[in-house]
């Protein structure tokens, strides 16, 4: 028997890859917000599954809560597409709806059951290790560990037989149908995945956490690379990291465990924006203030082109360009240093600035550029 923190660990783990799988495609087709709607949408088919099977763990309860899911996916597209209704406004319409729906089937006739909307939005994956799958006997471990693997599974075999058709769909529905697939066949398979994986993990770690491990890994991932295999196995990895983090935050704090995996996997997706080494905030950062101290350096050699050409030596004098130039010493200085380095200008005389031959063709490139421009 394992023990009750790797089990723990085990189904965390599956949800994070089978969460993944699906959730680098959401990512790709921007269809994020979906998923939160469906994680909530499925509220009323949970209920329903539940009059009807009187068992969480029966399978018919899966099916119907994801029908459920899939009617969330229906009634968006045809919102949209009645041309009424932008999509984030059809998702903020209909989500809202069968979740408020779910809400009042379990006030009105489950009252006296152990099922309400903390256990589906939040759930509790601590209580993962007291629901036993025992067989003859047999002690086979938790139910909740076997449906989330029977669900990677069927996640993993569903890519490995439609990879191919999902990546032309993704990036051109128009060309998948000249090619023979069927993109709105595809697309609902698909759809049925995502309502399966979210309806298979609601009861044992939340919906949030779902959300947040279809969509913050995923999303991640794509601000480090851009081939798909890549992507997805980066998310992937993501989200079990998210998932160690996470309990090991929860285990310190001694707070909710898919609370704290949830929030780590946040964190991720924050260092990952500022820190990626192509698509990083603090790295565009850099790039701009390069760019700018290079138009600087630009402006100052049309500058010392010009008055050069002219025959003003006055002008070219580092104390005058202050003036001249409407900058302050400091940034005279800066920009005179990188101007130095790059071999554009050198000085002569009592500091004074003559452009090399590197400089005097880069000043008349950028002269070309700006003649070029006003003409257009």
């Amino acid at each position: 028997m394992l023990s009750p923190e790797f089990e723990i660990l085990l189904v965390a783990v599956f949800t994070a890859v089978a969460c993944a799988l699906v959730g680098s495609f959401l990512v790709l087709r921007r269809m994020s917000l979906v998923s939160d709607a469906i994680s909530h949408a499925i509220l009323p088919g949970i209920v329903v599954g539940f009059f009807i099977a009187q068992d969480f763990s029966s399978p018919l309860l899966l099916i119907v809560a994801g029908l459920s899911g899939l009617l969330t996916v229906f009634a968006i597209e045809m919102l949209e597409k009645s041309r009424l209704l932008k999509e984030d406004a059809a998702i903020g319409l209909v989500f809202p709806a069968l979740f408020s729906l779910g809400v009042l089937l379990i006030a009105r006739y489950a009252s006296q059951v152990h099922l309400d909307t903390d256990a589906v939005v939040l759930g509790e994956i601590a209580f993962v290790p007291f629901d036993r799958w025992v067989v003859m006997g047999h002690d086979l471990g938790p139910r909740t560990a076997w449906s989330l693997g029977g669900i990677l599974l069927l996640n993993v075999l569903f890519l490995a037989f439609f990879y191919k058709e999902l990546k032309v769909s993704t990036f051109d529905a128009t060309f998948a149908a000249v090619l023979g697939f069927s993109p709105v066949l595809l697309h609902y398979l698909f759809m049925s995945m995502v309502a399966l994986t979210v309806v298979g993990a609601f009861h044992a770690v939340g919906a949030i956490l779902v959300v947040a491990l279809m969509i913050a890994p995923p999303a991640a991932a794509f601000l480090l690379t851009r081939r798909l295999k890549a992507m997805i196995l980066l998310s992937a990895s993501l989200g079990v990291l998210s998932a160690l983090l996470g309990y090991g935050l929860a285990y310190l704090l001694d707070v909710s465990i898919a609370g704290s995996m949830a929030t780590m996997a946040g964190v991720l997706l924050g260092l990952t924006w500022l820190f990626a080494p192509e698509e990083g905030i603090l790295l565009r950062l850099r790039k701009r203030r390069e760019q700018r101290q290079q138009f600087f350096v630009d402006l100052l050699l049309v500058h010392v082109y010009r008055h050069q050409r002219q025959g003003e030596v006055e002008e070219l004098r580092i104390e005058a360009l202050p003036h001249h130039l409407s900058w302050s010493p400091d940034q005279v200085r800066a920009v005179v240093e990188q101007a130095l380095q790059e071999g554009y200008v050198r000085l002569e005389g009592s500091r004074q600035l003559v452009l090399t031959p590197k400089g005097e063709q880069r000043a008349v490139r950028v002269l070309q550029g700006l003649r070029n421009g006003g003409h257009r």
